[in-house]
């Protein structure tokens, strides 16, 4: 049984920083490709950042390159999503995924390429 755990989310002030972790379990962890995605209320879930297995290739959306930084601990098991200079549209509910291939070499940007999901953080960033 694959169980993906986030933490770290919280409130805070419009141009703070926060670092989301997100733990893996059941499952070999350092050889699939990782995603962090968000999703508000009665919107789509959206790509927020990509790793690769390897932690060679990051891949960033638009909206939080150069303020986000995606990384992982392949002995830790652990993915992270550091966030900087957050702004209130950043606020969400962020989800940590897991590509359903091994040792893939791209990072995709659509929540079906990713198999297991935890179960979310909120994220919310006051103006």
């Amino acid at each position: 049984q694959v169980q993906l755990v986030e933490s770290g989310g919280g409130l805070v002030q419009a141009g703070g920083s926060m670092r989301l972790s997100c733990a893996a379990s059941g499952r070999p962890f350092s050889g699939v490709a990782m995603g962090w995605f968000r999703q508000a209320p009665g919107k789509e879930r959206e790509f927020v950042a990509g790793i690769t297995w390897s932690g060679t290739l990051t891949s960033y959306a638009v909206f939080v390159k150069g303020r986000f930084t995606i990384s992982r601990d392949n002995a830790k098991n652990t993915a992270y999503l550091q966030m900087n200079s957050l702004k209130p549209e950043d606020t969400d509910v962020y989800y940590c995924a897991l590509d359903r291939a091994a040792y893939t070499t791209v990072i995709r940007t659509t929540t079906d390429e990713y198999v297991y999901w935890g179960q979310g953080t909120q994220v919310t960033v006051s103006s």
